[in-house]
């Protein structure tokens, strides 16, 4: 290989974003107040204040996989100015007064389908849609500048891992094109368990196999996440795994890129983790 050629390789890894998974808490947690642990709830508006600073240049947008976004097909919002969608129930009226007005994406969403559909994915496209609160919540903290262009995409019904990994994989090229990748979930996500004792057991057993399997090389850690509910404690820690499913998005477009655990804390009396790729 000449020093042309490696420079140039080297220029083009410098360049790249990185991926990451990052935990969303709950509701509009960083906002109100829910009585939350005061240590706990600092622990994780820290984390998520210091994914800004994981590019090494500026992102040109974000796109972000929310766990609260499912449609039939892969879904991009196409609008230049989305809304906000109050996507929670029963928190104090200040919470539905938050706003996040990031411009919207539309060239990117564009990109993004003609990548899906070259890897064999159907896709489609919502006008409508708003910032759910897996993306406000966290991108608020982490650009509360709201100035990126921003895009969701949405998962697929069936939640199946497999394909989430080859959605992930076939929009990996968005990397080189200064695209920040987000996947907002939760590595915990059982509504019943949150803040009961017995929950912490249960999270601390499947986190710890997360960790273990998320941080492998990339072929073992996508053949691990694929059968991610035969790990210990799984369904106990994710009675229905849309939480869970952003992780597998990040890992496909994370390619041969090995994880970091760049948080790992106790969130509502529960273990959380996240991870960064790149």
């Amino acid at each position: 290989m000449t020093q042309a050629s490696q420079t140039q390789l080297h220029d083009t890894a410098s360049q790249r974003m990185p991926v990451a998974f990052l935990p969303h808490g709950g509701g509009p947690w960083p906002f109100v107040d829910l009585g939350l642990d005061r240590r706990e709830a600092a622990e994780l508006t820290k984390y998520l204040r210091s994914v800004a600073d994981l590019p090494k240049t500026p992102p040109k947008a974000l796109l972000v996989i929310s766990a609260h976004w499912e449609e039939a097909q892969p879904t991009v919002m196409s609008s230049p100015r989305p809304p906000m969608y109050y996507d929670y129930y029963g928190f104090p009226p200040e919470s539905y007064r938050l706003s996040w007005p990031a411009p919207g994406a539309p060239a990117l969403a564009s990109r993004v389908r003609e990548l899906l559909d070259a890897a064999g994915f159907a896709s489609g496209e919502d006008p409508q849609r708003g910032f759910d609160h897996g993306t406000f919540v966290p991108l608020m903290l982490t650009y509360p500048k709201a100035q990126i262009p921003t895009l969701q995409l949405s998962l697929k019904h069936g939640l199946d891992p497999s394909e989430h990994l080859a959605m992930g994989r076939a929009l990996t090229p968005l990397r080189d094109e200064g695209v920040f990748i987000l996947g907002s979930g939760m590595t915990f996500h059982n509504l019943r368990a949150f803040r009961d004792p017995a929950a912490g057991p249960i999270s601390e057993t499947f986190d710890a196999w997360l960790r273990q399997t998320t941080c492998l090389p990339r072929a073992e850690r996508d053949a691990g996440l694929s059968q991610w509910s035969h790990a210990p404690a799984a369904r106990a820690a994710h009675p229905r795994e849309e939480h869970l499913l952003p992780l597998m998005v990040i890992a496909g477009a994370a390619g041969e890129d090995r994880a970091v655990t760049a948080y790992d804390k106790k969130f509502m009396g529960v273990r959380l983790s996240a991870y960064h790729f790149g």
